[in-house]
């Protein structure tokens, strides 16, 4: 990369997963929004016929006379290609297609085992990691010997695991994860002080925040707007609107697969006194199975949605329309910033400007004292140039904690069952899940993993087959 007038030129950037319909549309969007970056995209993707259309999609953008962002977008035929001489590499993918993520998804419905998502906790979550973590492997170790000293930015779920993975490969790789989820719960926030103070247009990022957990199970400890507590705000907002909940203007949990009414959020502060900072559906995957997502009539009492795999097909079918549409130029992107801060980060590692953001990388510095060094955690972090050092975001209360617990005990188990292809593992993280327990027999709880690892058989190792 070369800098000259506080602009970054010549910047490489690597995207595994480059034919992705939908992510690397919004990147792709938001750089073409900033001029202070500019450089060549390498598109990466098994899908070669996916990303050449990126390729295609990219090149228009920067085209165009409304873009300002100008970058040359190359679709590479191998990972090395794509990696030697990278400044940045981002991991975007879908382990398998989503004939895998169904079983992932619903076939532990058979056991009253329900899922709002599966791709991060609960038995779903563990089978798409064991999918998911070899294909890290080989990722971290390309990087290792190919871009050794690019930072790497991980978009892909499970978020915590395939983090934990590419340290473990390569320890001194530069990677951290990125999640949106804690930008929604300050939108949350920000909503709640406009009604409640009468004020407009209040920027998101105003909303200060400690944040401490594990990906899709983050909290606030702390949570303040020009200097107002906003605790005791959110508490009397709850207080008075518990049972309808939170609508956001541009979203309403009965017609969206993705909205909630932040119910479950409310519940939450009301049992815990923290404010969990993740989207209602990701948040009740974490809790016990005989909560939230007892059943799909409680899941609806609680204002939130089951995002089934038949809906997440058929927004696929759509996406590889729009796809053919904006690769012919027949459809064009509209140039609207999408809240994610994937290239602020980015300028800030550039030493354009100074971020902090939360971010999920290892507990090696103790952010979070009483969780293990070992566990990948999300809390705030200094972004600045070629560096990160994350903030010390305090000890989680003892009742936190034991909610967290099972679930970073699963993410040692299921890394050891992916590298070693050993089913032993696989059952100790189905049984000590909160949303199995007390759900079915041991011996049944055994068989549904035995059928959901030879569901997605076609995609994990070799080694699998022989045990």
């Amino acid at each position: 990369m070369k800098y000259a007038n506080d602009k970054v030129t010549d910047l490489q950037i690597a995207y595994i997963g480059g034919g992705s319909r939908g992510w690397a549309w919004t990147f792709m969007t938001d750089l073409s929004m900033d001029a202070s970056l500019s450089g060549t995209i390498r598109l990466y993707d098994i899908d070669r016929q996916a990303a050449h259309n990126n390729e295609s999609i990219g090149n228009h953008l920067t085209d165009r006379d409304d873009t300002v962002g100008k970058w040359h977008y190359t679709t590479c035929d191998t990972i090395k290609e794509a990696l030697t001489g990278a400044d940045f590499v981002v991991i975007s993918i879908l382990p398998g297609t989503f004939d895998e993520m169904q079983s992932d998804v619903h076939l532990p419905e058979r056991l009253g085992i329900w899922q709002s998502v599966g791709d991060t906790a609960g038995p779903g979550g563990t089978i798409r990691a064991l999918r998911t973590l070899p294909m890290f492997v080989e990722f971290a170790n390309a990087i290792k010997e190919y871009a050794p000293d690019a930072w790497v930015i991980n978009y892909t779920n499970p978020m915590s695991l395939c983090v934990k993975t590419l340290y473990h490969v390569f320890p001194e790789i530069k990677a951290f994860g990125c999640c949106h989820e804690v930008f929604g719960t300050q939108k949350v926030l920000k909503g709640i002080c406009e009604e409640t103070f009468g004020i407009k247009d209040i920027d998101r990022r105003d909303i200060i925040i400690n944040v401490l957990g594990i990906n899709h199970f983050t909290w606030f400890d702390q949570a303040s707007y020009k200097g107002i507590d906003l605790f005791p705000v959110y508490r009397d907002y709850i207080d008075a609107h518990f049972e309808e909940g939170f609508n956001e203007p541009d979203q309403n949990w009965a017609n969206s697969t993705f909205a909630c009414a932040h119910r479950v959020k409310f519940d939450l502060f009301r049992r815990y006194g923290l404010i969990a900072a993740a989207g209602d559906r990701h948040l009740a995957e974490f809790m016990p199975g005989d909560e939230y997502l007892k059943d799909p009539e409680t899941v609806t009492s609680w204002k939130f949605g089951l995002t089934t795999v038949d809906w997440r097909k058929e927004d696929l079918k759509k996406r590889l329309d729009r796809s053919a549409r904006l690769a012919s130029g027949e459809e064009e992107i509209e140039l609207k910033p999408s809240g994610e801060e994937g290239i602020l980060l980015i300028k800030a590692l550039c030493g354009l400007t100074r971020v902090v953001s939360n971010v999920n990388i290892p507990n090696t510095g103790l952010q979070i004292p009483n969780l293990p060094a070992s566990a990948v955690v999300e809390t705030n972090a200094v972004f600045s140039r070629d560096s990160i050092k994350p903030l010390i975001a305090g000890a989680v209360p003892s009742d936190l904690r034991a909610l967290l617990m099972p679930h970073i005990e699963n993410h040692e188990y299921t890394l050891e069952a992916a590298l070693t292809c050993n089913r032993e593992p696989v059952y100790k993280a189905f049984l000590n899940d909160p949303l199995v327990k007390g759900r079915a027999s041991e011996a049944d709880v055994k068989q549904l993993a035995d059928d959901m690892i030879e569901n997605t058989m076609q995609y994990l190792p070799d080694g699998w087959k022989n045990n």
